[in-house]
């Protein structure tokens, strides 16, 4: 269609902007659907199961709801990557309310015809989102993003069936990608019901524990740990071996068989050759977490893992990378995801206040396991080393949707 239809519009023109919701740690846990800074910073879409929740009174809901075009953008931020991300609801959420990291932006002129798809993906134009770059240094500390700054921002819009076909070819590529990702997490969750029925709840075995299984420590299975290391950003004196280094940000990509956004580092080359990650390890963030969310999220490395990154990964050190004996890695990884989502690591948190840190010595000495016989182990292997290799092989093509949508989305977004 001829650009000539295209009109531009400021953003106040169309939209309100309204603060979200900002308390206390004991806010958080339970009660109703909370879209967090992750999931807006994370998500292109809000998704149909929200598990954050939060405690929040029936003004709150009504103040702080989100009702479908409803856009989220993340407000404020440590770096202009993370500001001004923005996150569309598709459908009304009762009840739901949002965090104060975000802003949400709500159509009050219904004179101008807007599809929030294509304003969501507009808002992620690498073009549109150069805006951002400038509100990055207005503080010290935090980039922010000001109601005003927001709503002075221009888009520019072609008539409505245009925008919804350009949102119709870029959202095709998005509901593939999802369903790569929900096919993931339905295999990753099978081989969690297996996990738990076999060797939490005995089931195969009458709810009993077989005779020659044994009861340890977690330490007694592992072979060694390995700090972290970031390295430089830039090859600098003797840092000169050139490595990716995977992040507590990259664990919950990497669990769902996509590849993530490791950085590129610098490292010194000794340093290589005792931190570099093998097939197998696991990698367990140790610093950080929130009121809700513990330290310990766990990421498996797995061999399709390190041939997209050449084979040369380490783990930033604000994450440990654990080695278990032969054979026990894949068991020991769901054991550690039933673990977490028991709140386990909880209790091996050192300080209240600030960043939280994991006492991994503390929880590799004095937590229990199970040590089934090797036969088992082996079933158990058996069965999940071919979901492994399907969740990666999903992850690999949802990188390569993700690249396609990437680069026709400025190209959508410019009339061509």
């Amino acid at each position: 269609m001829s650009k000539t239809e295209w009109k531009e519009y400021k953003l106040g023109e169309i939209y309100e902007v309204h603060n979200g919701l900002s308390k206390g740690r004991e806010f958080f846990g339970s009660g109703y659907p909370f879209i967090s800074f992750s999931t807006v910073f994370n998500k292109w879409f809000i998704p149909e199961i929200i598990t954050d929740l939060a405690q929040t009174t029936e003004s709150e809901q009504e103040s702080y709801s989100i009702k479908a075009g409803d856009i989220l953008v993340t407000r404020t931020s440590e770096t202009a990557d993370e500001l001004g991300m923005s996150c569309v609801a598709l459908k009304d959420i009762p009840k739901a309310t949002y965090n104060g990291f975000c802003k949400r932006m709500r159509q009050y002129n219904k004179d101008i015809d807007v599809d929030p798809k294509y304003v969501g993906y507009y808002m992620r134009n690498p073009e549109f989102r150069k805006n951002f770059q400038a509100f990055a240094g207005s503080m010290s500390t935090r980039a922010s993003l000001t109601n005003d700054a927001l709503l002075g921002l221009t888009i520019k819009l072609p008539p409505l069936a245009e925008q919804q076909r350009i949102a119709k070819i870029l959202s095709s590529l998005d509901d593939k990608i999802e369903l790569n990702n929900a096919i993931n997490r339905n295999l990753e969750e099978q081989a969690q019901a297996i996990f738990k029925s076999w060797f939490i709840d005995f089931e195969p075995f009458g709810g009993e524990m077989p005779e020659n299984w044994e009861i340890g420590k977690i330490g007694d299975l592992v072979e060694r740990t390995i700090n972290g290391d970031w390295g430089k950003d830039e090859p600098m004196g003797t840092n000169t071996e050139e490595v990716f280094c995977i992040r507590g940000a990259d664990i919950p990509e990497v669990k769902k068989g996509n590849k993530g956004k490791m950085p590129t580092r610098y490292i010194l080359p000794k340093n290589y050759q005792l931190k570099k990650l093998e097939d197998g390890d696991l990698v367990v963030e140790i610093s950080g977490g929130s009121p809700t969310q513990s330290t310990g999220r766990a990421a498996y490395i797995s061999e399709a893992l390190l041939e997209r990154y050449n084979n040369k990964i380490v783990c930033t050190n604000f994450c440990k990378a654990i080695k278990f004996k032969k054979n026990y890695s894949t068991y020991m990884y769901f054991y550690w995801i039933y673990l977490y989502d028991k709140g386990v690591f909880f209790n091996y948190e050192n300080g209240t206040t600030g960043i939280k840190n994991l006492d991994v010595s503390g929880f590799l000495e004095n937590e229990e396991i199970v040590i089934p016989s090797m036969d088992f182990l082996s079933k158990f292997n058996a069965y999940c080393n071919p979901a492994f290799k399907r969740i990666s092989a999903n992850g690999a093509e949802t990188e390569q949707l993700s690249i396609l949508r990437d680069t026709l989305l400025p190209q959508l977004m410019l009339g061509k």
